[in-house]
């Protein structure tokens, strides 16, 4: 215990800097976090901000009953669903790919151009990122359409974001593209931890380019790719508002009406806030039982998951 103590106020002298630093980012999870788990009862309220807690009545599990038989609710959910399986279909893969490609490239000065070129898009807003869009994707004057068009490889535009089903596709690819950059960070530092004695033996034994990534890259970074696995089947339910009202369209409001906005709608924008506590915590309770049981069959294929 004393051996233990004295090791803690050893380490606090020599890297107090980082521990202060470490203060700031687990001060905002306590605060935007933690602090906010008693306000979850108000999903079992019939909460009114003029009365507060102490003056809104309890009513059980009555709003999550009206939240289940609600039709709009029901659609929003099945959107999500839906959307969110063929963005981790589509997502999921993409990053390990980028990785896979950056890794090989051997000019120093290209890769690193490349690197910061892939990773802009994550720290763009989606409001930049469809503003971009309706600009190069509009039917009639878009740049796309326009050099389809030109190339005679359609005969008129097409309607990437005023049709639903076209407006989904591209939707998809966005977010891919948003996305694939950012992600690729954390599987190209766990290439980093591969040995390289490894490539070396595979190459004298005759292994070409694409049989050493397929025998010694990928499962050298398969339980990475696992823990990612499980953190984004997380968040399987999740939506993000500011991706779809950016997006959104009349024409496309079928696929649009997804469940963040439908909490906005009939829970924020409305004042209901029990409602939308509701929908978020049905939101939480399902992704966390995706992650724990997600975790569980992990384990039993033998990787390390993640609880």
């Amino acid at each position: 215990m004393y051996l233990q103590t004295k090791k803690l106020k050893s380490s606090l002298k020599r890297d107090w800097q980082l521990y202060l630093l470490l203060l700031i980012p687990v001060a905002l999870v306590l605060i935007f976090k933690y602090a906010s788990y008693p306000g979850l009862r108000i999903a079992f309220m019939d909460y009114k901000p003029a009365k507060g807690f102490e003056g809104s009545e309890w009513v059980g599990f009555k709003i999550f009953q009206r939240v289940m038989h609600d039709r709009d609710f029901l659609r929003a959910l099945r959107n999500s669903l839906i959307f969110n399986i063929l963005d981790l279909a589509i997502g999921f893969p993409m990053p390990i790919i980028l990785a896979l490609i950056l890794n090989e490239v051997r000019i120093a000065i290209f890769k690193k151009l490349s690197q910061t070129i892939l990773y802009l898009p994550h720290f763009l807003s989606w409001v930049i990122v469809a503003s971009v869009a309706y600009t190069l994707f509009k039917t009639e004057t878009g740049l796309v359409n326009n050099l389809l068009i030109h190339k005679q490889i359609v005969m008129k535009g097409i309607p990437f974001l005023s049709e639903k089903w076209h407006w989904a596709v591209t939707y998809l690819l966005l977010g891919v593209w948003q996305g694939m950059g950012w992600g690729s960070i954390i599987y190209l530092a766990a290439m980093t931890s591969i040995n390289g004695e490894l490539y070396e033996a595979a190459m004298i034994d005759g292994c070409n380019r694409w049989q050493r990534m397929w025998h010694i890259t990928l499962p050298g970074i398969r339980s990475t790719a696992v823990t990612l696995l499980i953190m984004n089947l997380g968040r399987i339910m999740g939506s993000s508002y500011e991706r779809l009202y950016a997006m959104g369209n009349v024409n496309v409001k079928d696929f649009q009406y997804q469940l963040a906005i439908y909490t906005y709608e009939k829970g924020l924008a409305g004042g209901n806030f029990s409602r939308a506590t509701a929908v978020g915590l049905i939101q939480a309770v399902v992704g966390l039982l995706l992650v724990v049981i997600t975790d569980r069959v992990a384990k039993k294929l033998g990787e390390d998951g993640l609880i």
